[in-house]
């Protein structure tokens, strides 16, 4: 099969949805397919393009035997909603041109959460005559207003109709959550043509491994119990709520040898910054993205992983795929998601639930690990033992069966 991908992020930027796609598209290669990825140059979270790249209108390499071609697009942050649209559009309109100069392609890819992406694929397919698949993400641009980033307004109610008739073009649709498939059925969608593949895990790159001792002297973490939250610093992700918990800790008996580690960039950094300072934490410490070959260094030093979403109807129905990286290091997470990704959590045993924004749950989480010691061991084990049932290999296999269900049996590779 000959597989046409578009995706607005690729290693080596480290976020959720390069990793998915960078992963999906190794796995497919090596059964045998030709994987084209169709991307713009790495500048995620902060709108600067990467050394040893330019914001070119074509550059060309392969990586991993995936072709991948970078194309021109406005860039710029993660933050300020229009400015970001037009990152959005100008990545639909110079991927829809690089598109039709490749060649033989049974399907094509477009993956959210941003649906720009999938309007661009949508287009290439009707263009080339062959189908379209929308990888569902998220619910976009329905998470723009659970953030607070747009109001109802004619310009929501237009993204909302474009949403609509993606789902409807879509020859299938393959949701990373079952959720997503709940709720587009019960606004009429046909759930039929809606296959469900979760985030996973890269068990090679993600498996269990000693805290990193340069690490650790140089962040002053020796012989503290380091939680982190590593990951975009987000409106979405409610981080001011893991500042309020660092403050009851720092005079809270029990809580004087916690560390925070902060590790990532995002549009409300600064802040989170800025108001660490006011709060005179020093228990807290914010680190850089760092290389994607760098990051399993860093989860390393987490005694504990804490994943946190804002208390919003819309986020019970997302799993964030650190959860997943987390269970292959044999890493424990405080979760503060509601719906089915805590879940996953309760059913897997692998660290405990918390309520979405609340600080004292949290400070209440961290202190009953150092009242239990028998706690992290028995999530550890119980996180690499789930592992093995969300390993990239698979689920990859598992989406690649739905693309062959709208192409065709003469595709398979020989």
């Amino acid at each position: 099969m000959r597989i046409l991908f578009l995706s607005d992020n690729f290693p080596p930027e480290v976020n959720a949805p390069a990793s998915r796609t960078f992963e999906h598209c190794r796995q497919w290669v090596a059964s045998g397919h030709q994987v084209t990825v169709i991307t713009c140059a790495p500048n995620f979270p902060k709108g600067r393009v990467y050394d040893g790249y330019r914001n070119a209108l074509w550059q060309q390499q392969t990586m991993d035997g995936i072709r991948v071609i970078r194309v021109w697009s406005f860039i710029t942050a993660n933050e300020g909603f229009r400015r970001r649209v037009l990152d959005y559009m100008s990545f639909m309109a110079t991927s829809t041109l690089a598109s039709l100069f490749v060649r033989k392609v049974d399907v094509v890819i477009g993956t959210s959460p941003q649906f720009f992406t999938a309007c661009a694929a949508c287009m290439v397919g009707a263009f080339k005559r062959v189908p379209f698949v929308f990888e569902l993400r998220d619910l976009w641009p329905e998470s723009i207003k659970a953030v607070g980033a747009m109001q109802e307004s004619a310009t929501m109610r237009l993204l909302e109709r474009i949403e609509a008739l993606l789902y409807r073009r879509a020859a299938r649709i393959v949701a990373v959550t079952h959720s997503f498939r709940r709720t587009l059925g019960s606004r009429g969608f046909d759930i039929a043509k809606i296959d469900v593949v979760t985030n996973g895990v890269d068990i090679a790159r993600f498996s269990p491994r000693t805290k990193d001792s340069e690490l650790e002297r140089r962040l002053g973490f020796e012989g503290c119990f380091v939680a982190g939250y590593i990951g975009t610093l987000g409106m979405a992700h409610g981080l001011e709520t893991l500042l309020q918990a660092a403050q009851r800790l720092q005079s809270t008996p029990g809580g004087e040898h916690v560390r925070l580690l902060m590790l990532g960039d995002g549009a409300c950094k600064a802040d989170l910054q800025v108001q660490a300072a006011q709060m005179g934490l020093t228990n807290i410490v914010f680190a850089d993205s760092v290389p994607r070959d760098e990051v399993v260094r860093w989860w390393s030093l987490l005694d504990v992983s804490i994943i946190h979403l804002r208390r919003t109807e819309l986020f019970t129905t997302v799993i964030p795929s650190k959860l997943f990286e987390c269970m292959g290091m044999g890493i424990p997470v405080l979760h503060g998601v509601a719906g089915e990704s805590a879940e996953i959590v309760e059913r897997e045993g692998v660290g405990r639930v918390f309520e979405p924004e609340s600080a004292e749950q949290l400070v209440e989480a961290v202190l009953a690990i150092q009242r239990d010691p028998t706690l992290l061991p028995r999530w550890r084990a119980n996180g690499l033992a789930a592992a093995a049932r969300y390993g990239r290999a698979a689920l990859a296999a598992d989406m690649l069966r739905s693309l062959q269900s709208v192409v065709g049996d003469s595709t398979k590779p020989a």
